[in-house]
């Protein structure tokens, strides 16, 4: 039975993949159901990239690593704590354990009863997704954060302009937007 990673993923970066990288290393016989958190949430900040973006990284990078047995799926945000738990269950294919550095998602999966497994954080300094977004904005140094296949789409999709303009406070560029 398959293991749950739920996270925001803005941007997906080298720690998530080698955590990814570890979970199916020390579970190689079950699969892995990754929910990308506040699917809804795009075209901020802190949260610059739109579900679909965030899919497309993380999968460009599970291929490239040759990563096999992960299942994508988007999760909107509910704002129910109480139903969390209860709306994943119905959303997602069937998970058994849950791995998540979150406080709230760690207790609320906890009291329903699911093994919740804190992995080690993966060079947190180095490989934090606020600290990406910052050196995306800056112009500074992010293409040896993400995998190779994240840093192209990032370049692809303007990421770093829109990381500029969101911090700016104007509105970013996006679908029909020049």
């Amino acid at each position: 039975m398959r293991g749950l990673l739920v996270g925001r993923f803005q941007p997906f970066h080298s720690g998530h993949l080698g955590l990814v990288r570890s979970i199916r290393e020390r579970r190689p016989e079950a699969g892995l159901v990754i929910g990308i958190g506040s699917a809804e949430a795009s075209y901020t900040f802190e949260n610059p990239f739109t579900a679909g973006e965030r899919f497309e990284m993380i999968d460009r990078a599970l291929r490239e690593d040759g990563l096999t047995g992960v299942v994508i799926l988007p999760v909107a945000d509910i704002r129910r704590h109480a139903l969390w738990v209860r709306y994943l269950e119905a959303l997602l294919p069937p998970f058994r354990e849950v791995y998540t550095n979150n406080p709230l998602t760690q207790l609320l999966f906890a009291k329903s009863g699911y093994p919740v497994e804190t992995p080690p954080l993966i060079e947190r300094d180095r490989f934090e997704g606020a600290k990406i977004r910052e050196a995306l904005a800056d112009g500074g140094p992010w293409n040896d954060r993400v995998p190779p296949s994240v840093a192209r789409y990032l370049e692809e999709i303007g990421a770093p302009a829109r990381l500029a303009t969101l911090r700016e406070g104007r509105p970013a560029p996006g679908p029909g937007r020049p």
